[in-house]
């Protein structure tokens, strides 16, 4: 897949190519939000940075609903609730990633991680059950009410239903059946 923008090694992305829509005037579509990479959805783009700016704050101020779907592991019990936790950046996420030591995989995830710890934040995701393969597969619709990072892969993974295919918060041990499982 295609990245909204680049980082983490990405060259090829959303945002670099929006540069080629440019208008007489120089002015260039951009992108409003992003979707992590391996996420597919809608991206939002303005035609301008007003316009871009306008959207914004309306993102920022929480005046939007976002809803996203994933096929997880498992069928939540029950099959709609919320999901309150406190979340931490590990030490190889933000600003001061160090050289990449064994287990750089783990210190790249968000942490669940008792109020009042150092760097917890507060996190909230509604989640319903669209439909399901029982025992095996659900498909969940979830709305994040707060936006932390990696907020809904780590919630899906906290209540023990981890998102298919997701390599950092779906990490199976290499003898687990499941791997090999089509």
């Amino acid at each position: 897949g295609l990245a909204s923008q680049g980082g983490s090694g990405t060259k090829r992305h959303i945002d670099g190519m929006l540069a080629s829509l440019a208008d007489k005037h120089g002015e260039r579509p951009v992108l409003v939000h992003r979707l992590d990479r391996d996420t597919s959805g809608v991206l939002l783009c303005a035609k301008s940075r007003k316009i871009a700016a306008d959207l914004g704050a309306t993102f920022r101020a929480r005046e939007t609903k976002k809803i996203y779907w994933a096929l997880v592991e498992g069928c939540p019990k029950p099959e709609n609730g919320r999901i309150s936790l406190f979340l931490a950046k590990g030490e190889g996420m933000g600003d001061d990633r160090a050289a990449k030591p064994k287990d750089y995989a783990d210190r790249e995830r968000m942490r669940v991680v008792r109020h009042g710890d150092p760097d917890a934040q507060h996190s909230v995701t509604l989640y319903a059950t669209v439909d399901k393969v029982r025992p095996r597969l659900a498909w969940l619709s979830l709305r994040p009410i707060t936006g932390r990072t990696h907020q809904l892969r780590a919630h899906c993974e906290a209540i023990g239903h981890p998102i298919v295919g997701d390599p950092k918060y779906n990490r199976k041990p290499a003898n687990d059946p499941a791997r090999n499982d089509p």
